[in-house]
Order: structure tokens, then C-alpha cells, then sequence
């Protein structure tokens, strides 16, 4: 029986041997869509008058939202979708997800974006930051408890509104490395990272940390948290997926590698290369998603978001089990 996009998707995040048929996909976030779809994406729409609307309105807007997310999946051939945005309270994000739900049925894993962690602050804090990290240390660790615990409080109704994953995206990396020295990492994000896993998975998510640039500083901490998946595996900081899949590939489902700097302004042979490096290295034994190293953002040339998908057909499909050959007609 063909297996659909959520079951191969959930293959990948158990790590699970793969099922034949093309690696999964997917992509964190599908922002040109006005190229492809002739649509805005929901995450530049303009909400500021969305109290203003009249409940038909709202219904209109979220039916649209959904149909546009399931047609970036239907094609590109994502075998999740991104229910975006998150925005609003936690209610209205769940009617969302409920109409995506409604109009693809079981066909697609559904994921959440949020994360309760510290995160990289804007150029214009983190010297405030800073400060703080050694004048009020206990109030930011204060702060990112109480953070986890609406999270956790906001995921029960997601849940139940047919949401199965969570992208946790607060970024911890630049190129250059973490935005905390690995001690400080210790102290003020891997206790919390690796509690609000521990809650999402009692409440039946499955987990999926992303963070860019060079995470190799701090990747024994973040496989520590044990989460079902990393991504996105940044090559632009320096992180080699042969090197995390041979190290990592047994506990974590890996996720990204394709580099979107050459993505956006790389030539095509550049583009394939890294495309086929990433699913030669990803790829074997399973526990691997597809997928570029950021999201397919803004400005991006779609001709080369194609060309990897292209790609993937030719040289990232797992082959039928061999036939056993073992069988034996039984005697007469």
C-alpha cells in the first residue's frame, strides 16, 4: 500500500528504516508566493484590521490561508506543512489548523513554530542582554520558564486541533558560532531546551529544534535535549552533514544542508552540487528530511528551488526492498 507524505514524514522523525520512494521534504517556511500562487504569504499579511472584520470575513481569511498552505505542499511535494502564521491567540491559530486539517485530511504531518528558549536578541539588545545575563541572571532564567509554560499551556488545545509537531525556532547560532559561550549555553538554555521537549513529547509532539549558522560548538548540548530532529544544519557556518549524521544520525532525524546562499545567488551547478551532497550523506539508512538550510525566503530564485527538487527525483529515492527470495511454492 503507498505510504502518504505524513507517514513517510513520520518514518524520517522516528528513524525508522526509509520507505521506498522520494526522501521526505520539507521546508520551514515558503515565502514566495506570490510568484508561485499569484497570493500574499500569510506571514506578510497585514492583520492590524483583523478585529475589525466581521466573523464571514475571518472565515474567508483562514479558509484561504489553509488552501494556499496545502497547495505549497501539494506542489512542491512537502510532506509537512507549516501552519502559519502563529499569530493572533492561541484559539484563533487552532481554528487554522483545524481548516487545514479539515480540507487534506491525514495526508500531511501539521507543525507549529514556537519556542520558549533564549534566543539571539536584535543588535539593539544584546547589550542589555548582556548585562543582564550577569546582573539579573535568575530573572532570565525567570523569564524563559514562564515562557515554556504558556507554550506548553497554548500546545494542549493545538493538539487537539490536529498539530503534531513543533518547530522550535529560536536561533542560537551565527556563522561564527553560538551567541553564548557553550557554559553559558549550559546555564541559560539547554536546561529549558531539554525540558520543553521532555513536556511536548508527554503531550504526544514530535520535536523539531532549528537553529542556523555553526552550531558545532554547542551540538553536544542540543543532542543532549533530545529532540526528534535538527535542522537546519547550516553549511554557511560550517556544519557538514556527513560529519553530524556520522556522529548523530542515531539518535537525531536530520533535517536541511543545502546551502541557500548559493540558493539565492549561487549558479546552477553550485546549487545541484550542494543539493546532491546533502542527500548522498543525509539520506542513508533513513532519519533524513530534505531540505534547504534556511527556508525558501523572499528574493530566492524559484528556477533553483526546481532544480533541487528536480534533483531529489533523480538521485533521492529510496529502492523497493529486495524480493524475498525465499518463498517457495508449497508442494502439491
Amino acid at each position: 500500500m503507498n505510504s502518504t507524505p505524513r507517514e513517510r514524514m513520520i518514518a524520517a522523525l522516528e528513524r525508522r528504516p526509509p520507505l521506498p520512494g522520494p526522501v521526505p521534504h520539507w521546508e520551514l517556511v515558503f515565502f514566495p508566493t506570490m510568484e508561485a500562487f499569484g497570493k500574499v504569504c500569510s506571514v506578510h499579511r497585514n492583520y492590524s484590521q483583523w478585529l475589525q472584520m466581521s466573523e464571514r470575513e475571518r472565515e474567508l481569511h483562514r479558509i484561504d490561508i489553509a488552501e494556499l498552505a496545502i497547495a505549497i505542499a501539494e506542489k512542491y511535494e512537502h510532506n509537512a506543512i507549516s501552519v502559519l502564521p502563529a499569530p493572533w491567540e492561541s484559539q484563533e491559530f487552532c481554528r487554522l489548523a483545524e481548516k487545514i486539517r479539515e480540507r487534506s485530511g491525514d495526508r500531511y504531518l501539521l507543525i507549529a513554530h514556537a519556542d520558549g528558549t533564549q534566543a539571539i536578541p536584535s543588535g539593539g539588545d544584546m547589550e542589555q542582554f548582556s548585562y543582564r545575563l550577569i546582573d539579573e541572571p535568575q530573572k532570565l532564567k525567570d523569564e524563559s520558564m514562564r515562557a515554556i509554560e504558556q507554550l506548553l499551556r497554548d500546545a494542549v488545545s493545538w493538539r487537539a486541533a490536529g498539530i503534531e509537531a513543533v518547530a522550535m525556532c529560536s536561533d542560537y547560532c551565527m556563522n561564527a558560532g553560538p551567541f553564548l559561550s557553550p557554559e553559558l549555553f549550559a546555564e541559560f538554555v539547554t536546561p529549558f531546551l531539554k525540558l520543553q521537549v521532555a513536556e511536548l513529547r508527554k503531550l504526544g509532539f514530535y520535536t523539531i529544534k532549528h537553529t542556523d549558522g555553526n552550531i558545532m560548538p554547542i551540538i553536544d548540548q542540543l543532542a543532549e535535549c533530545a529532540p526528534d530532529a535538527l535542522h537546519s544544519l547550516d553549511p554557511q557556518g560550517g556544519v557538514d552533514i556527513a560529519e553530524v549524521k556520522k556522529r548523530y544520525g542515531d539518535r537525531l532525524c536530520l533535517i536541511g544542508n543545502v546551502n541557500c546562499g548559493l540558493m539565492d545567488t549561487g549558479t546552477d551547478a553550485e546549487v545541484a552540487a550542494s543539493a546532491e551532497y546533502a542527500l548522498r550523506h543525509g539520506m542513508p539508512g533513513g532519519g533524513y528530511v530534505f531540505s534547504t538550510s534556511n527556508c525558501i525566503y523572499t528574493g530566492m530564485p524559484l528556477e533553483h528551488y526546481e532544480l533541487i527538487l528536480k534533483i531529489r527525483h533523480e538521485k533521492g529515492v529510496y529502492p523497493l526492498p529486495p524480493a524475498d527470495s525465499s518463498d517457495e511454492k508449497e508442494d502439491a
